[in-house]
């Protein structure tokens, strides 16, 4: 027998998307309007991601923007998905969202992630070091460091930011970021809406491996899902054009501003582009309302999330405000969580593109209606999580001044 429904927390992912034949502050305001709205239909959270040198998205300058946002609206919490910690100091990102608490308490999130958040070009433009993400972990440990109360004779600290309620989040599209979160007893979102291959598996390692710590006492899992909502099928498949165009001009070193939808673009694909969109598009709902709540309760079942983060890049800015509030309305308010919860992931990655008005959401399939497995999980295999030093990064030891003769060096920074 399943056990009573139970309501999952939806989330909104804006990477400010810029459409061809506009501009980044035009994206922006977008991006705040977007926000006031998904502050009105009750999404939880409104994250925005870091990228560089992204002709179609404007959210580079990340803390900037949420500082944006943040300000324009009143109860939504605002905050990063993410920060790509590798590229910076750990202590200027505590100042920085230290700040953004302190001016906006109690709305502040912070998810950080170890890629670059662009190409090997940009990356050297950003003086990061080729092996800067081999030291991820320590990275987290010494900005989680930075937000606790300040011990005595400590020589370094984040002002603002210590002592502040700012919660960390640990972003992944692998194995790695799940066995991470887990070690550290964080909150894991999982890119899913791009990559999602690892997902399941990912899934059962975090389950299975947290450890309960300050900030919190059981696994949270937030997944992030494409969502294209349209008063039918077929005008919401014709949206969702904008992204495969986008995705398959980002894979084909071609990235521009977000395209035009074009009718049919599906259509005129080779094997090579459909095959590239049917693998990093599996996670993406497409449709009239009804299929939309669907596709919402199938994937939160089968997964058993959380929470769900949806993103949604669509070319005219009325159409996705649209797309949002059918999302809202549709909810997941009936939604099991059979044995999902319990560590073991079985069953099949959903994926609940339109294709008609009546037929059911499947799984992604190169025919309409037919299911197949897609990202079943594996038996999963540990992966050695590579520590600098000889023990796993603590969250709470920074730099303090010696009490010993002077000369005698300070604790080293993890």
């Amino acid at each position: 027998m399943l056990p009573p429904p139970m309501t999952i927390p939806l989330s909104v992912l804006d990477l400010a998307p810029i459409p061809e034949s506009s501009n980044a502050r035009e994206a922006l305001r977008r991006s705040l309007d977007l926000a006031q709205h998904a502050e009105r239909w009750g999404y939880r959270r409104f994250w925005l991601a870091e990228h560089h040198s992204m002709p179609g998205i404007a959210s580079a300058a990340t803390s900037v923007v949420i500082a944006h946002v943040a300000g324009g609206t009143s109860t939504i919490r605002v905050g990063a998905g993410g920060i790509m910690l590798p590229n910076h100091s750990p202590l200027v990102i505590a100042e920085q969202f230290g700040t953004l608490a302190s001016l906006f308490p109690g709305r502040i999130d912070l998810g950080v992630g170890r890629a670059p958040g662009s190409d090997q070009i940009t990356v050297r433009a950003l003086r990061r070091h080729p092996d800067a993400a081999r030291g991820f972990p320590q990275d987290v440990a010494e900005l989680m460091a930075y937000f606790r109360p300040v011990e005595p004779g400590q020589l370094v600290q984040a002002v603002p930011g210590a002592g502040l309620d700012v919660p960390v989040w640990i972003l992944g599209s692998s194995l790695f970021g799940a066995q991470l979160a887990a070690a550290m007893g964080l909150p894991f979102a999982f890119a899913s809406h791009f990559a999602p291959a690892a997902m399941m598996q990912a899934l059962e390692l975090y389950r299975a491996g947290f450890r309960p710590s300050e900030q919190l006492d059981r696994p949270y899992v937030m997944l992030g899902v494409n969502v294209v909502a349209a008063d039918s099928d077929e005008e919401a498949r014709r949206l969702f054009t904008s992204l495969q165009q986008a995705f398959v001009n980002l894979r084909l070193g071609r990235p521009g501003r977000l395209p035009a939808p074009v009718a049919g673009y599906g259509d005129r694909l080779g094997p090579t582009e459909r095959s590239l969109l049917d693998q990093a598009l599996a996670c993406s709902i497409v449709g009239s309302p009804e299929l939309v709540r669907r596709g919402l309760e199938t994937f939160a079942a089968e997964t058993g999330a959380d929470e769900l983060m949806v993103t949604s890049q669509i070319f005219d800015h009325d159409a996705r405000i649209r797309s949002f509030e059918i999302t809202a309305a549709a909810g997941c308010s009936r939604i099991y969580r059979g044995s999902v919860g319990s560590g073991r992931i079985e069953g099949r990655l959903p994926l609940c593109h339109a294709r008609g008005g009546a037929r059911s959401p499947g799984l992604r399939s190169g025919r309409p209606g037919r299911r197949r497995p897609a990202c079943r999980p594996k038996s999963p295999r540990p992966i050695r999580l590579r520590f600098h030093g000889s023990r796993a990064p603590s969250p709470r030891r920074l730099p303090v001044r010696p009490a010993g003769p002077a000369g005698v060096r300070p604790a080293r920074v993890l």
